[in-house]
């Protein structure tokens, strides 16, 4: 009994050890998600560009895009010219030339090797494909109108018979920009809008479609992505620590894990952490604009009530993002937002770090119920060597008892045997 509490009281100091480092862990990703707001990378100047269409035409900017709305038609998109060949295996070995690189072909090498040969050459001016047919088909591996002369086969040795009527000439993706006729060799195009790459990836049978090249500026979405991506570790973390404290100790443990349940219960520490988290969401930080000077400034919050009650999430600090609000932030003030998230992001690590960090309280609390654990393990091992001393001394006692019992049997019997012989006797 002495060692089975020991033992219960090593499985709750394990389960409360492992709750520790699995909230540690959590707060750790979260200082590391509030440290992306202080990078100076996440405010760096950047064009945004849309696509009406980025099915059809897509595009990306590069500084100094030209700002404002373009209209891109495509009536044809570029492709490599192309033969086929019907191809022979030989029976001895072979050397072909495509457009002046040679290429050996063994006794009975088949097309699917041949293509791989070809394929593989990182000087080729070609790709090669076999259909299943048999036919192989070489392709420029660029893409443009090159002329009537292209893919030029010399093969003496006949493994490659070109298919008559097979060529097709490359093709320059055609379209227009505001109306203007341009051509391109590919269908990724650099030079129709300056500072701006367009992808063709269809036509547009269904009219021009509209390209917005917007003003340089501190990049919304980046940012949006970055504010989303902590409030989603935000809550995660705020929901462990809650599940901690609010679940009681099992009535009448009868397990390893129920015995390690309820560990954290009402734990003091973790309460006032989130009471002090919660503060610097919340409270307007000293030193900036008060339009711009809390989280909820831009957006992010516990959400609005429905029907002037609160949600469950809300009350239990959950944060919300208004996407809207963040963006229309971004635009009109820009620096106010990076003041904002810096400021706000410095003043939370104050708050986790000495709490998280390695070397911090959780750490240091782990380490202490590390230190008991190992002493009651000491202690179980040397109750359970004293107990097997024990054992073997209990052991040594019964069986002198079985023996003095065995004589004590052995002379009553003997005394009853001689009592009837004199009882005979006597007779």
């Amino acid at each position: 009994m002495p060692i089975t509490r020991l033992t219960n009281e090593q499985s709750k100091l394990q389960g409360e050890q492992e709750q520790i480092q699995s909230i540690q862990s959590s707060l750790q990703q979260l200082s590391f998600a509030a440290d992306e707001f202080i990078l100076p990378s996440l405010y760096e100047s950047s064009q945004g560009v849309t696509s009406s269409e980025p099915t059809r035409v897509s595009a990306t900017s590069s500084s100094g895009a030209a700002i404002g709305g373009h209209e891109v038609e495509v009536k044809q998109l570029a492709n490599s010219a192309q033969r086929s060949f019907t191809f022979t295996s030989p029976t001895a070995a072979d050397t072909l030339t495509i457009d002046g690189r040679e290429y050996s072909v063994k006794a009975g090498e088949t097309a699917k090797e041949l293509a791989a040969s070809i394929n593989s050459d990182g000087k080729g001016t070609v790709y090669a494909a076999v259909l299943e047919s048999g036919t192989m088909v070489l392709s420029d591996r660029a893409t443009g109108n090159n002329g009537a002369e292209f893919i030029k086969v010399s093969d003496p040795g006949g493994v490659l018979a070109e298919q008559a009527g097979s060529a097709k000439e490359g093709k320059n993706a055609e379209f227009t920009v505001d109306g203007v006729a341009e051509t391109a060799s590919s269908n990724t195009v650099t030079s129709a809008i300056a500072g701006v790459t367009l992808s063709l990836n269809g036509l547009t049978p269904t009219g021009p479609v509209t390209i917005d090249v917007q003003p340089p500026g501190l990049s919304t979405s980046a940012i949006e992505s970055q504010v989303q991506s902590f409030v989603k570790a935000y809550n995660s973390t705020i929901e462990a620590i809650q599940k901690q404290i609010s679940t009681k100790p099992v009535a009448k443990p009868s397990s390893a894990s129920e015995y390690g349940t309820g560990a954290l219960y009402g734990d003091g520490e973790l309460s006032s952490l989130l009471g002090r988290m919660r503060e610097v969401m919340y409270e307007p930080i000293s030193g900036l604009e008060s339009s711009m000077s809390s989280l909820s400034n831009i957006g992010v919050s516990t959400g609005a009530a429905t029907g002037g009650v609160s949600s469950q999430s809300s009350i239990e600090g959950h944060l919300t993002l208004n996407a809207a609000t963040l963006a229309e932030a971004v635009k009109s003030n820009p620096s106010g937002v990076e003041q904002l998230l810096q400021s706000w992001s410095s003043s939370l690590q104050s708050v986790l770090n000495p709490v998280a960090e390695p070397g911090g309280t959780l750490e240091a609390r782990s380490q202490g119920d590390s230190s008991q654990i190992r002493e009651l393990t000491t202690q179980i091992t040397t109750m359970n060597e004293l107990l097997a001393v024990r054992e073997k001394a209990l052991q040594a006692t019964y069986a002198q008892l079985e023996s003095v019992i065995s004589q004590n049997s052995s002379q009553s019997t003997w005394l009853t045997s001689e009592t009837a012989k004199i009882t005979a006797n006597s007779i």
